[in-house]
């Protein structure tokens, strides 16, 4: 029995409309990834910050 041209039709309209919203779904993480990373980026620099004034400051009590 033949699939109807039409039921073929919806069904491609359905997975496109499918893929956008993926397509959507994946920006969004994507920007949210870009987000986390700069905060990962920020912290490792605070951490070094922090650690070199703790060096410093051990380095004068031992002098």
């Amino acid at each position: 029995m033949p699939i109807e041209l039409e039921v073929l039709k919806n069904e491609r309209d359905r997975l496109k409309e499918a893929l956008r919203e993926i397509e959507a779904d994946l920006r969004k993480l994507e920007a949210d990834v870009k987000a986390l990373r700069q905060r990962e980026i920020q912290t490792k620099r605070e951490i070094e910050a922090l650690t070199t004034l703790v060096e410093l400051k051990e380095g004068r009590e031992k002098a």
